[in-house]
């Protein structure tokens, strides 16, 4: 049982509940070992007890737990403790992509894009990893406030799948490929299939694929065509589209191979929206859509009928809990047992006939197949030597010994091609031309081979042919060198500018965090880039480096200046009532002299703030005598009181 203020592992201590799932309740914790907050997602009791769940479930939670990656939560620990099996993960504020669907009702296309290349890279990682995830959904991807895109439960989703327990059968089976809905094997290629629904979902707010039960659902993802998310919102890109047609084949060897050839789709249809480029292979009949045989459908509702049963068998009802003798237990999972055996045994049969023809037919086809080799390989080292014609091994310099072989009759030579991948075109050309071959060159760009070097040959080398005969050499022309617009990062977050470059197929560079001099620049937010290495707007190869700087704030800045005043130079000032101020360039008063005031005036002022100068104001007062003669010649003195003041601008001095 778990409570509030409890610790686990005596490290984690219990704050809250914040989720709950068909598997497992999710508390928000604090690792007192590392002072950080985390989240511990804690089986339910039901699945706690299934030992072989269990098992599989600790191996691939610890596989899991391997994965680093910004776009994955990540799995810091697995452990159990009186039969409490918990997984502590990275804690994410913020929402489900589900709920976020919901919340907007559908995505624009440019948000629903870098979200999918976000998911994209977390899964990478994992498959570069050799961990399929088998559950990718809305469900399964958080959205952190920060704007960040996580994929969740990796390795559980295999483990539950091992076992046949799913709690959320309906949500998945939305996002299932045809080969998971069959119950075969699943692999990377089943993950991009998911997604490809899951992007479907974002441009159009809803499932491709709907029913009323699970069965009918997985019958359509194998036999149904996959609509296009444009009946439903016009405005979306030819490219997109085509994206979503090539993840969400039926066969897996039409769709993207590797989540890298996907990610470079997503990035080039935010560039080029109209522009037809996706390239779906026709590799042969079995990537079209296929009906559905009797033993396809009995299969299919064997597996899900097997799910669901054993779901009840272990799911915990609302009004009774599960009885805790195991006899007891036995005799109420012992007739669905036997109901799923039999519906296992009613799919393998087949037809005794169907079998015994199929036999024959294979044996027959493998003896032709033999009988054929045989008869090739025998001609080809001269076992077999062919009627009227009398065949010799020859030498010479353009032909090894072993290697040619002559027809005196028609004077026609057998030669096997050297294998020239990975050498010079110059090299490869004349290696092969010294055997007597035709030698043909294309090019193509390639990152991993290096310029005008053989990437591949057609023929492989090694294989037997006439001279004369064509070989086709598939040369590189080195790395694509792509020039791309650089956006503008200013006023965004560290993150949002990471994702502006990835999107265009640029790399963010070195991330220094400084305080901004208010005399240079004050207009950007604490956290905010406020420069950026190359200017928004020009053109740079693709993959170049962006280097930015992020602001911690205005920075601090004291300054100070030492005060020396003398007495007015003025005549009329005779000492008395006086006084001198310095005042900064904002109005703000930074020192003033105590009254009265004694001449010369000597101060030092210090931690003047942010400040760089200002002025000095000397007020006083003087006394103006004057003679005032009436009409009659009388003289009167007269005196009058009068305000004064000087200034004199300064420059303070920086602090270190």
């Amino acid at each position: 049982m778990i409570k509030f203020g409890m610790m686990i592992g005596d490290r984690y201590e219990i704050l809250e509940k914040i989720g709950t799932g068909g598997m497992s309740d999710v508390y928000k914790a604090k690792c007192h070992k590392l002072n950080r907050f985390v989240a511990i997602k804690v089986l339910k009791q039901e699945f706690s007890e299934n030992t072989n769940f269990v098992s599989k479930f600790r191996v691939e939670a610890q596989a899991a737990a391997g994965l680093m990656h910004a776009n994955i939560v990540n799995v810091y620990d697995v452990g159990e403790e009186n039969n409490i099996y918990y997984i502590v993960m990275e804690l994410v504020e913020g929402i489900t992509l589900k709920k976020y669907i919901e919340k907007k009702a559908r995505l624009s296309v440019k948000e629903a894009v870098s979200i999918a290349i976000q998911v994209c890279l977390g899964i990478e990682t994992a498959h570069n990893n050799h961990i399929i995830h088998r559950d990718i959904k809305p469900q399964n991807i958080i959205i952190s406030k920060e704007g960040r895109v996580k994929v969740t439960d990796f390795g559980i989703a295999k483990a539950a799948t091992s076992n046949t327990i799913t709690s959320n059968v309906m949500g998945s089976v939305h996002y299932t490929s045809p080969e998971q809905a069959r119950g075969g094997y699943s692999d990377a290629k089943s993950d991009i299939y998911s997604l490809g629904i899951t992007l479907f979902e974002m441009l159009t707010g809803r499932v491709p694929f709907n029913g009323e039960t699970t069965v009918a659902i997985a019958i359509k993802h194998i036999q149904d065509d996959m609509p296009s998310p444009r009946d439903y919102v016009a405005e979306i890109p030819v490219s997109v589209e085509q994206i979503v047609f090539k993840c969400t084949q039926k066969s897996p060897d039409r769709r993207y191979q590797t989540m890298n050839e996907l990610i470079e789709d997503l990035k080039k249809s935010l560039i080029s929206p109209d522009e037809d480029f996706v390239k779906i292979v026709d590799i042969d009949k079995n990537g079209q859509t296929k009906m559905m045989t009797d033993s396809d459908m009995k299969k299919i509702k064997v597996h899900a009928d097997n799910k669901e049963n054993r779901n009840d068998s272990m799911r915990l009802r609302t009004n009774h809990s599960l009885p805790k003798n195991p006899e007891q237990i036995r005799r109420n999972t012992e007739p669905i047992r036997k109901q799923s055996y039999e519906k296992e045994q009613e799919a393998e049969e087949f037809d005794p006939k169907m079998e015994k023809i199929t036999t024959i037919l294979m044996v027959v086809a493998a003896v032709i197949i033999g009988c054929v080799v045989l008869y090739v390989v025998g001609n080809v080292m001269g076992i077999f030597p062919l009627k009227g014609k009398e065949q010799t091994q020859v030498s010479g310099n353009k032909a090894k010994e072993e290697n040619v072989q002559i027809d005196k009759e028609n004077d026609v030579k057998v030669v096997s091609i050297p294998d020239v991948v990975g050498k010079a075109k110059a090299e490869a050309t004349k290696t092969l031309e010294d055997e007597g071959l035709t030698v043909i060159i294309e090019t193509s760009e390639s990152s991993k081979v290096s310029k005008d070097s053989v990437i591949s040959q057609t023929p492989d080398g090694g294989t037997t042919v006439y001279r004369d005969s064509t070989v086709t050499l598939l040369v590189s022309k080195g790395s694509k060198v792509e020039e791309v617009v650089v956006p503008t990062l200013l006023g965004k977050t560290q993150e949002e500018a990471r994702l502006a470059l990835e999107t265009v197929g640029l790399v963010l560079g070195k991330v220094d965090e400084t305080y901004v001099d208010v005399t240079i620049n004050n207009e950007y937010s604490v956290g905010s880039v406020y420069y950026q290495s190359y200017t928004a707007g020009g053109s740079v190869n693709s993959g170049t480096k962006v280097d930015i700087k992020v602001s911690l704030g205005l920075e601090s800045i004291t300054y100070s200046y030492n005060l020396y005043v003398e007495s007015p130079n003025d005549m009329d000032y005779q000492g008395g009532d006086a006084t001198v101020m310095l005042l900064g360039s904002d109005g703000s008063i930074l020192w003033k002299s105590s009254s009265p005031t004694v001449f010369p005036v000597s101060t030092s002022v210090a931690g003047i703030s942010n400040i760089s100068d200002g002025k000095i104001v000397v007020s006083y007062t003087v006394t103006v005598v004057s003679q005032i003669t009436d009409e009659f010649g009388d003289s009167t003195t007269h005196s009058v009181q009068e305000a004064r003041s000087k200034e004199e601008i300064v420059v303070f001095v920086k602090e270190n």
